[in-house]
């Protein structure tokens, strides 16, 4: 891949998380369409597109989302108003956007109905702009490249134009512009002097001792900036004075800019280095956003200032600022390196391979005893362990990008059904493994969309329970135990126990005298084909769905409870592991064979005195302690030796004993799946290497917990 090509991956790449972040700011702007930094976020991501897909002659995609970024512009103006209307509108564009990006990819130029898209998209935000807006974004080019913008400026301005307007006690402490226009004229050849008489008062209320007096100057000369700024120098602090450079010089400046060494210096730093502004016109620019500032608002920012007062040409600054963030990323703040997951996964499958030799050489270290060799292969251990922290690190990934997403699901689809409902965000930095997050997407998708249909109650509905109007669902992620816990969690109806039942006696999943708890009445909506719904909607209501998401949550060795309260809300809790790559372990053994329980979910691990256990529960310290024999329950055959312990395991708020013949202390498991041939095996979920080269079974920590519930637990599990 040459170097070019290396730059359009970088920037496809780019492009994807700019549409997110897009995405992202305009779901917070359908919230409060008042949110200045959102609007700003759309706007910086639509622009660096643009300026960025000019570079690898995108045209569509710069002309589409140059004219998206004008009505953007008008609107940060204040002239378009961001309304539900418009914000869908917005949302339309951005998925132009991608889909623009897509074909870009793919090697393929856009067809024609991807351009009558656009054209229709463009038109709608045309509507919604008044007849002055929709005319300059109509007007607005499909190029806005620094080259372009360069030659504009170089055919408007040829020359300096010096616009400057004296204050009124100008002439009181003994000034005059003459003064200033001969200095000038040294400078260079002034083509062009017009004096303006615009804030003349009436006669009845001149002062002949005031100056009222505005001079616009076309000057062509060869100085610098600041030298034609020293012509100003005893009159400076009675004029308002603003010097626009001739094409030429702007073209200069961009050049100074891009050649400056990266350093993170600050902005108006990097224009004055260049010779855009001078360091008074900084120091003006400074007290006007000082003054701006008022204590009560997040101070403008200073490049806006500089383009808004004129003090510097826009491009200029533009180019100052990418120069800014540039250096910024390559010493301030932390580089950023794009890696290909696949080769991070490979990383990973090594790293496994590594801990796997590392425990090979400690047993054989072991086995010699020999004590240097013992110290070498205990040092190699503690890095080996580090290398795996290390680079379990670089797999995980916040869950919020995820969360995200759903800002948008949560917003149309309530639309669609004519709900009002918020959706609010917590533990959006929780990390876990990025396989984990792409896999968890989907099941978290069709909980949201229930939560939508059936959680959350129309508008009448909860008025007459003495609700908000609103509705409200939260997604909540943190850590716990070692583990990742994420919430879905709704103030709606919460789930109808007597339905449910009823449901399930008339589908022969329960006998009618049936008693069960609550947690056993709410797990029936896991079953195959299950659904309370009376109608079948777009969106739910076939029974497909709940049993596929506890299928897909336990594939990622995680579990799912609920809770809900009748008129309440329902909350639906799933718990994973950090990773299914390495896990922390504990390993014991039975009849022969090795077997590795999650480490987070060991208690602690006590001796079973002969004798003790037989009826199937152990007093744990006044503790009535369900055991699962690990012996019966796989079917191992053979008879317990004379010593045997208890590891205790939790999960969930259950806790029971496995019956083990050996305790064989802590590993570093890597976590091999299983074949479709042992699918079906229940309380296994993997398979690890061990420093010896033998196969030790993961054990599915929930699923034996919940045998035990079930009194299943004394039940051999064979495989054919």
């Amino acid at each position: 891949m040459n170097l070019v090509e290396r730059a359009r991956q970088t920037f496809f790449g780019e492009c994807r998380d700019l549409l997110l972040e897009m995405e992202e700011a305009i779901a917070l702007l359908a919230i409060n369409p008042g949110d200045r930094p959102a609007l700003d976020a759309v706007f910086r991501a639509a622009h660096t597109i643009k300026g960025s897909g000019g570079l690898f002659e995108l045209d569509h995609l710069v002309g589409f989302t140059h004219q998206l970024e004008g009505a953007l512009d008008h609107a940060r103006e204040g002239r378009l108003d961001l309304d539900a209307g418009t914000i869908s509108l917005l949302l339309q564009c951005r998925d132009h956007l991608e889909t623009l990006v897509d074909r870009a990819v793919a090697g393929v130029e856009p067809d024609a109905v991807s351009i009558d898209q656009g054209d229709v998209l463009l038109a709608r935000l045309s509507d919604l702009l008044d007849d002055a807006c929709a005319a300059a974004m109509e007007a607005l080019p499909l190029s806005s490249s620094p080259v372009a913008e360069t030659q504009r400026w170089e055919e408007e301005a040829e020359t300096w134009h010096i616009s400057v307007r004296f204050g009124a006690d100008l002439f009181r402490k003994g000034l005059s512009p003459v003064p200033v226009l001969r200095w000038l004229g040294t400078l260079g050849r002034l083509t062009h002097i017009t004096t303006l008489a615009e804030a003349m008062p009436p006669a009845e209320r001149m002062d002949p001792e005031a100056c009222y007096l505005g001079l616009e100057i076309r000057l062509h000369s060869q100085a610098g900036k600041e030298e034609i700024e020293q012509a100003f120098e005893f009159v400076r602090e009675d004029c308002e004075l603003r010097m626009l450079p001739p094409g030429s010089r702007i073209e200069d400046y961009l050049r100074l800019i891009d050649e400056r060494p990266e350093d993170p210096r600050r902005l108006g730093e990097i224009l004055v280095a260049c010779g855009a502004i001078t360091a008074r016109e900084l120091a003006t620019m400074l007290e006007l956003q000082a003054a701006e500032d008022g204590g009560t608002a997040a101070r403008p920012p200073l490049g806006e200032l500089a383009v808004r007062s004129g003090m510097a040409p826009p491009e200029v600054v533009e180019a100052a600022l990418s120069r800014q963030q540039e250096a910024r990323q390559r010493t301030g703040e932390n580089q950023l390196i794009r890696v290909q997951s696949e080769k991070l996964d490979r990383l990973i499958d090594r790293v496994g391979e590594l801990v796997v030799a590392s425990a090979g050489v400690g047993q054989s270290a072991a086995m010699v005893g020999e004590g240097g060799l013992l110290e070498a292969a205990s040092a190699m251990a503690r890095l080996v362990e580090d290398i795996r922290e290390d680079a379990m690190r670089l797999r995980m990934v916040e869950i919020g990008e995820t969360f995200s997403r759903f800002r948008r699901v949560v917003r149309e689809i309530s639309r669609q059904l004519g709900k009002d409902i918020e959706l609010s965000i917590t533990g959006a930095s929780t990390e876990l493994d990025k396989n984990l997050v792409e896999q968890i997407a989907e099941p978290l998708t069709h909980l949201v969309r229930n939560a939508i249909d059936h959680g959350i109650e129309p508008a009448a509905e909860r008025r007459l329970r003495g609700k908000p109007e609103r509705g409200s669902i939260h997604l909540a992620a943190r850590h716990e135990a070692g583990s990742v816990v994420i919430e879905i969690g709704d103030d709606g109806g919460g789930l109808d126990r007597a339905r449910i039942l009823a449901r399930a006696i008339q589908r022969g999943l329960i006998p009618e005298d049936e008693t069960l708890t609550d947690t056993e009445a709410w797990n029936l909506i896991f079953a195959p084909g299950f659904s309370t719904a009376e109608r079948v909607t777009d969106l739910s209501g076939r029974g497909v769905g709940m049993d596929v998401v506890k299928r897909s949550i336990e594939a990622l060795h995680g579990s799912i409870e609920i809770e809900s309260d009748a008129g309440a809300g329902t909350t639906f809790r799933i718990r994973l592991p950090l990773t299914l790559a390495i896990i922390g372990g504990f390993l014991m053994g039975v009849a022969g064979t090795h077997y590795v329980a999650p480490l987070d979910t060991v208690v602690e691990c006590v001796e079973l005195a002969p004798g003790v256990g037989a009826a199937g529960y152990l007093d744990l310290r006044g503790e009535v302690l369900p055991l699962l024999h690990l012996r019966r329950h796989f079917g191992l055959g053979g008879e317990s030796g004379r010593r045997q312990s208890v590891v205790v395991v939790s999960s969930q708020g259950t806790r029971a004993g496995l019956v083990v013949d050996r305790l064989e202390g802590e590993l570093q498991a890597v976590i091999k799946p299983m074949g479709e041939l042992f699918a079906r095996l229940v309380g296994i979920s993997g398979t690890t290497i061990l420093g010896s080269g033998a196969v030790a079974l993961l054990l599915d920590v929930p699923s034996l917990l919940a045998s035990v519930g079930s009194g299943r637990h004394d039940a051999a599990v064979r495989t054919h």
